[in-house]
């Protein structure tokens, strides 16, 4: 009888033991957030907290940066590792390139922008308005950010925006207990990759479903013009880019201003080269390939055909320059100058792509107003 006793006994402790160890294996199980385009970052969510790691903050970045964000009194367990702490809902920021703006505002966060480096680059008229009323502190540069300014607002985190791991003034913030997490947006190689990044925000507010259901509107949007512009009985050749100090600059086949391009059903003359950064071209060379192009779009600084003449008369020898197809992007500007299309554009490529559907396809969106894209004066 003691004997049964005991192996009842021993069957207990371990069937207790097992559920134990179940519940803890549980407990520890996190939820991958879907992340559907972007490459560069990915969530993984946890009871009380979740773990955001960003993997190519930049382009030769060799680690990824995992990042902990924490809800208050949470538990943690002891053997994380993690780069940087932040407490979550996050009450008070610092951003640090205008393509974050647009997400705090879809959020309904840009009250909590504390501080900018180089407020007269911001556009958006929601944000201008907070910066007339003083809301948010200019911080310099963001070479050369105003590390003392920035230190008094005391912000519950910054968000970086770097093209190397060389950045003194991240340095001196960090070493200050102000958690640094770097935001990598502007490395994505696809238009939808680049408008995903707002649930990167998403995660910094405890806003996940938020941030989904914008860049699910969003996607569905582009996809929509996308499959519309496909009904498009002609598929126009395409240049992009402009001169300066004698070489022509445009975006590689593989870039996202190509992408948009090609999903506007059109026919981008240098599609099949492939590259980090730009090409780099001679003006002969462009010239012979692309004289007879239906179109030239993103024309870098000009803003008028006056413009485009005085800087070489032999633009006047292509076919989009002289059948008035020319288009640029900096007409579009905010209250300071600040080029609306760096800030928005990333944010919302369904709208970019629209503005490029127009103009090679016009009969296809009769009701779309151009918002970034508009014909050189």
């Amino acid at each position: 009888m003691k004997k049964i006793l005991f192996l009842f006994l021993i069957i207990g402790v371990a069937s207790c033991k097992n559920n134990s160890d179940s519940q803890t294996s549980k407990a520890q199980e996190g939820r991958k957030m879907p992340i559907e385009n972007a490459k560069g970052f990915s969530i993984i969510k946890f009871e009380g907290y979740s773990l955001l790691s960003v993997n190519r903050p930049w382009p030769e970045a060799k680690d990824d940066f995992v990042y902990l964000l924490k809800e208050k009194n949470a538990e943690i367990p002891e053997d994380l590792k993690f780069d940087q702490e932040v407490e979550i809902p996050v009450q008070k920021i610092v951003v640090t390139s205008t393509t974050h703006i647009p997400a705090l505002e879809a959020l309904d966060e840009e009250n909590t922008l504390m501080g900018f480096p180089g407020l007269n680059y911001i556009s958006s008229e929601k944000t201008r308005a907070l910066i007339d009323k003083d809301s948010i502190s200019e911080l310099g540069q963001n070479e050369n950010i105003n590390t003392e300014v920035l230190i008094d607002l005391s912000p519950d985190v910054v968000v970086g925006f770097a093209i190397n791991a060389s950045n003194k003034s991240f340095e001196t913030i960090q070493k200050t207990g102000i958690p640094v997490v770097y935001n990598g947006d502007w490395t994505e190689l696809t238009p939808l990759g680049k408008a995903e990044w707002i649930k990167f925000f998403g995660a910094l507010y405890g806003k996940q479903e938020k941030a989904e259901e914008i860049f699910q509107n969003i996607k569905s949007e582009y996809n929509a013009a996308k499959e519309l512009a496909k009904s498009a009985g002609s598929q126009p050749k395409v240049i992009s880019g402009s001169m300066y100090n004698d070489q022509w600059y445009m975006p590689y086949g593989n870039s996202w201003q190509a992408q948009f391009i090609k999903d506007a059903n059109a026919n981008y003359l240098y599609s099949e080269t492939r590259g980090d950064g730009s090409l780099s071209l001679s003006f002969e060379s462009v010239l012979e390939k692309a004289e007879d192009a239906q179109f030239w779009i993103s024309t870098g600084q000009f803003t008028s055909y006056e413009q485009l003449f005085n800087e070489s008369d032999h633009y006047k020898r292509f076919k989009a320059v002289q059948n008035k197809n020319v288009y640029s992007v900096s007409l579009s500007k905010g209250a300071t100058g600040g080029i609306i299309f760096y800030e928005l554009g990333p944010h919302r490529p369904d709208l970019i792509l629209k503005d490029l559907i127009t103009i090679f396809h016009p009969e296809i969106l009769e009701d779309h107003d151009p918002v970034f894209y508009k014909a050189l004066n």
